[in-house]
């Protein structure tokens, strides 16, 4: 799905998603991270942000040290920098976060490319589901999120689905 892969949607899009294709530019974040595939996912190309979501955006890395050296370099003089390794979804994965104009991105990393990690399809089985659905679905969306909930239990939540919400909204059928 193209839809996702720049960002000039964000410039004609919602005040969150302005604002946030503003921090993006402003600080060059998508071209210092050029050499990863950068993607950004979730919440903000969804146009269901609510205040307080944080940008992510997926990467594909080949080398992990070269992935962590250059985070560091271009985003470690950022306000809440923090580096950290872990597995998820049985795959090493390096994700660093921190603030930019009070918007608070976080970078996932694994070597996998970033239209194949989990993060991007979630995404778009969610816009399917928005496209689906519609605009009462969204609010709902949104108000769960406003309450503290996360955007995948949210969205199992409405729809009904058991079990795993990240796992159950991979397998859900249209």
């Amino acid at each position: 799905m193209d839809t996702f892969t720049t960002l000039h949607y964000l410039a004609k899009g919602s005040t969150m998603q302005r604002n946030a294709f503003s921090v993006l530019t402003c600080h060059n974040i998508m071209p210092l991270l050029g050499g990863y595939t950068p993607v950004l996912a979730g919440t903000f190309p969804l146009d269901i942000a609510v205040v307080g979501s944080d940008l992510d955006i997926l990467c594909y890395w080949k080398d992990a040290e070269a992935f962590k050296k250059d985070l560091a370099q271009h985003f470690s003089g950022f306000d809440g920098f923090t580096l950290r390794e872990a597995i998820i979804n049985n795959q090493k994965s390096i994700i660093t976060n921190f603030f930019a104009d009070g918007m608070e991105i976080e970078i996932f990393g694994q070597n996998i490319p970033a239209t194949q990690q989990f993060g991007y399809h979630h995404m778009v089985i969610e816009y399917q589901i928005l496209q689906q659905e519609g605009v009462d679905f969204k609010r709902k969306i949104i108000a769960l999120k406003q309450s503290g909930i996360k955007t995948e239990p949210a969205f199992a939540q409405l729809l009904g689905l058991d079990g795993d919400p990240y796992h159950a909204l991979l397998e859900y059928t249209f």
